[in-house]
């Protein structure tokens, strides 16, 4: 089973590859234009500036209708085209540059996460200590799972809502 996931795998690991690198998603879709325009031209037995112009117009699924492919080789390559760009190559562009604007200044990072920790480990013990001075029981904190824990007993929008939004110390 292991064996048959693997190619998945790494086809996951590339998508994420592109998906993390504007450079190459760019180069990508230059790329695939280039290549389908060759393809195309070859095919339908048009000029280069016409096939590239048809695989422009392809890919970004506009469609004119000026050039379009007569032969079974260029309908397949047109399918083809149009697929992985509507499939795969607009959406991993789209979703890099709205990961890139939907940034929460407001969450802590993980260096300010410990420091917080640190200090409720400092404030615990001291109230602790006053407690004991004062012959005061404080009682045991509750174990609880984190608010955002896929596995939390609230649902997904209770646990967002609870979890609040903090300031980040600057």
């Amino acid at each position: 089973m292991e064996l048959l996931l693997l190619p998945f795998r790494w086809i996951y690991r590339g998508l994420v590859w592109f998906a993390n690198s504007p450079r190459t998603l760019i180069m990508s879709y230059l790329l695939m234009i280039v290549v389908a325009g060759v393809l195309y031209s070859h095919a339908e037995r048009k000029s280069a500036a016409d096939s590239v112009w048809w695989a422009v117009v392809t890919a970004s699924t506009v469609g004119y209708g000026d050039i379009s492919p007569t032969t079974t080789e260029g309908r397949v390559l047109a399918a083809l085209l149009i697929s992985t760009m509507v499939l795969l190559v607009i959406p991993l562009i789209t979703a890099h540059f709205a990961s890139r604007l939907i940034v929460d200044d407001d969450a802590f990072e993980h260096d300010e996460q410990e420091e917080l920790k640190a200090d409720v480990r400092r404030l615990r013990a001291l109230i602790e200590e006053l407690a004991a001075r004062q012959g005061i029981e404080v009682p045991e904190p509750e174990r609880r799972e984190p608010l955002n824990a896929p596995g939390s007993a609230a649902p997904l929008w209770e646990r967002s809502a609870r979890s609040g939004r903090r300031r980040r110390r600057r």
